[in-house]
């Protein structure tokens, strides 16, 4: 049920599924809705129509989000507005702020926080109005003054969710995930010290997984892992529910020594408790309240939303990878000769990486790319592919698009956009003349550089349908009369040390 049914929004936004999408949802919901594809039809229907919120994109052809924003600004400045970005930055973050925006969602935007976001805005919206309206009342000054309170403390406990919220925005692993759970306790609650524990199931043991305290020199002991309240973190465990116990000089609190008051919250996946997050303050510190205990709860919620987010992703990207290889063995299966060719290109590039000083995050790039390099030839028919003799110029044409094929499989994917621009560019030439795209020198990606000397000494190294395998000798020959051509001298020069040294050896020599 729509707790706002005379609510009338307004979406700009220049993707006409996103459109559609948002506005079923909120019709369904009982909302009155219009949509604008661009800024300029948005300010049109806003001089025909009143509007409670509008929720716009900021990157959109002609007028920007944010002068979409300004300018209803100067004709409402009490209309409050939303904006939506699928890629956020500090500085757009501070522009937002600037122009009066009164919340800022991170696409893919959840539905359901679009409509929280609105009835958030529209609970100051209206407290802001009533504020307006106060303030000429001269007999209504306590009023006034009471109500500037109320707003005060709503913004900063806004001020305080988000922190919550956004401290769990991006997270790379579970383990992250506890950590930031602690870290948050620490800040928000303003606890002294702070601990995540799992309950072993079969030996119903506390393993605590992350554990933060307050800084500084001023700061009191924080409890060690064997002084917790073990009993009572059980109890969290196996009740669901959260807990809060002041008064730690009482023996019958069951809580550790010098620990003044103490809270535990369950952190539940699918109401599965999958661990309990806890807050100490020592003695000398204010008993912990009840708006301190939601402060927690929420801080587990966007711990639990988290982890689940990440075994959702985790499972997905497992599933994708594992289907993306299994296209390259069944095309490796198709032709003895190139049996774990990709494998085999991937090992070189990586060595030539670490040889050229490639930073971790390239190497992880090149890992992902190598095996797929030629995943492009899956869309080649066999009669060219494995073709024993010379192939006619209409047929090397075709061998010619699997670059292309290979990085606009990815390309459906809407992921992975460094590693397909590798993909995409292993057959490129330093010089100029190689394919699809003509690049040279610089503006080849240097991923796809190194790839491509890697690709081609494997070509060499090993036996084709049409030739045996080259003799090392006449393969380095080769790779360095077209360094500076074909291939980029320096990955050449640190092919050649790494051969020169052993590193790499042709496959039938490998142990």
């Amino acid at each position: 049920m729509n707790p706002h049914p005379q609510a009338t929004l307004l979406v700009v936004d220049d993707e006409e599924s996103i459109l559609q999408l948002v506005g079923e949802y909120f019709r369904r919901r009982g909302y009155r809705i219009f949509t604008a594809p661009d800024g300029s039809q948005a300010l049109a229907l806003l001089g025909r129509e009143t509007v409670d919120c509008c929720f716009t994109d900021i990157h959109m052809p002609g007028m920007s989000g944010l002068e979409l924003a300004e300018r209803i600004h100067e004709i409402d400045s009490s209309l409050p507005v939303i904006v939506m970005t699928g890629h956020p930055s500090l500085e757009t973050s501070i522009q937002t702020l600037k122009q009066g925006v009164v919340d800022f969602l991170i696409k893919p935007v959840d539905l359901k926080q679009m409509e929280l976001s609105f009835q958030r805005v529209q609970r100051q919206r209206r407290i802001f109005m009533e504020n307006l309206l106060l303030k000429q009342e001269v007999e209504g000054k306590d009023r006034l003054e009471a109500l500037n309170r109320e707003l005060l403390a709503k913004i900063d406990e806004l001020a305080t969710l988000n922190r919550i919220m956004g401290s769990f925005a991006t997270t790379g692993t579970t383990s992250h995930v506890f950590q930031r759970a602690v870290d948050t306790a620490v800040d928000v609650v303003q606890a002294d010290a702070s601990q995540f524990f799992i309950i072993d199931a079969s030996g119903g043991r506390l393993c605590r997984v992350a554990a933060a305290a307050k800084a500084g020199p001023t700061a009191p002991p924080a409890p060690e892992r064997d002084d917790a309240p073990a009993e009572l973190i059980m109890n969290v465990q196996a009740d669901g529910l959260p807990l809060l116990v002041n008064g730690g000089g009482d023996a019958a609190s069951g809580l550790p020594t010098g620990v003044n008051s103490w809270m535990a919250v369950p952190v539940k996946i699918r109401d599965k408790v999958l661990g309990v997050l806890t807050a100490a303050a020592m003695s000398g510190r204010a008993p912990f309240t009840a708006k301190e205990l939601y402060y927690l709860s929420v801080t587990t919620q966007s711990a639990a939303g988290a982890v689940e987010t990440l075994a959702v992703y985790e499972n997905i990207y497992e599933n994708l990878f594992a289907t993306l290889y299994g296209f390259v063995n069944a095309l490796e299966a198709r032709d003895l000769y190139t049996r774990q060719h990709s494998s085999r290109v991937t090992d070189i590039a990586l060595l030539l990486a670490r040889e050229l000083g490639c930073s971790a995050e390239e190497l992880n790039v090149l890992n992902f790319a190598g095996p797929l390099h030629d995943i492009g030839k899956i869309g080649i028919r066999d009669d060219i592919l494995l073709k024993p003799g010379r192939l006619t110029a209409e047929e090397y044409a075709k061998i010619k698009e699997h670059p292309v094929i290979g990085a606009n499989m990815l390309n459906q994917l809407g992921l992975w956009d460094c590693e397909r621009r590798i993909i995409r560019a292993h057959h490129e030439r330093f010089d100029g003349a190689g394919y699809p795209d003509g690049l040279s020198r610089e503006s080849i990606p240097f991923l796809a550089r190194i790839l491509s000397v890697a690709d081609a000494y494997d070509a060499m190294a090993s036996d084709r349908a049409y030739r045996n395998r080259m003799e090392s000798r006449a393969i380095l020959n080769i790779l360095a009369e077209n360094a500076g051509s074909q291939f980029d001298p320096r990955v050449v020069e640190a092919f050649t040390t790494l051969h020169g040294a052993g590193k790499i050896l042709p496959a039938e020599q490998k142990g």
